[in-house]
């Protein structure tokens, strides 16, 4: 499966001959440039979070699929199977200050491409519940996971939750960039909670995953992109 990073909670994957992009931000509003490459499928935690839902930039004529509104048992969406495991934003962070708002409906998302089953964590505020944690146990083989802290899912709940789901990959997403708007943490947080050997810095905002790269057991192999956009 090819995985490019482009920022934020987007990112473009690629296997069985389609291109899925998830999580399309704002340009306006988060700094980061378009996305300007088509897809066949984008896959959006809710349709109101302006970091999380804008497919304005991408190319083609992709279905567009807001996961939070997918029903129980899930949808096939071009021949993918999506599931749906809907949360909330942070109950603590105070929206109502920053945006005007109150905490907001939002999903994570599991599919399987070119034969890797892939969780998208959304924009998930809090633990990720115990219900949803027992369903995924064990089904995860590539996690693309919030490490942001503030405002998102805790980093002591998102390591309970690694340790419950067992992915055998973690892309980090959703921290600190420089040239982004946010104020949340960067990468180096996550990373210092993890086995130092566990992790590997891919070097670009491009990888090959194959299942040759993962491992057969123990901690997973974290594997740090570069921003692209």
């Amino acid at each position: 499966m090819k995985i490019k990073f482009y920022a934020h909670a987007s990112f473009r994957l690629e296997g069985d001959g389609l291109s899925v992009i998830t999580d399309p931000f704002n340009c306006e509003k988060s700094k980061f440039d378009p996305i300007n490459e088509p897809a066949d499928i984008v896959l959006m935690s809710s349709d109101t979070d302006d970091f999380h839902s804008d497919p304005s930039h991408i190319l083609g004529e992709p279905e567009v699929v807001n996961t939070l509104a997918i029903p129980v048992g899930g949808r096939d969406v071009k021949g993918i199977h999506v599931t749906s495991y809907p949360a909330t934003e942070s109950l603590t962070f105070d929206y109502q200050t920053e945006y005007g708002r109150d905490p907001d409906a939002n999903a994570l998302y599991h599919f399987t491409l070119d034969g890797m089953r892939v969780l998208h964590m959304g924009d998930i505020g809090t633990a990720v519940p115990d219900g949803h944690l027992e369903a995924l146990r064990g089904k995860v083989d590539v996690l693309l996971a919030l490490t942001g802290d503030h405002a998102t899912i805790p980093l002591p709940d998102l390591d309970h939750a690694i340790s419950v789901i067992g992915p055998k990959a973690v892309i980090p997403m959703h921290y600190y960039s420089p040239k982004g708007v946010l104020k949340i943490e960067p990468v180096e947080s996550f990373l210092a909670r993890v086995p130092e050997d566990s992790v590997t810095r891919v070097g670009g905002s491009e990888l090959d995953l194959t299942a040759d790269m993962l491992p057969k057991d123990g901690a997973p192999r974290v594997f740090v992109f570069e921003q692209s956009r």
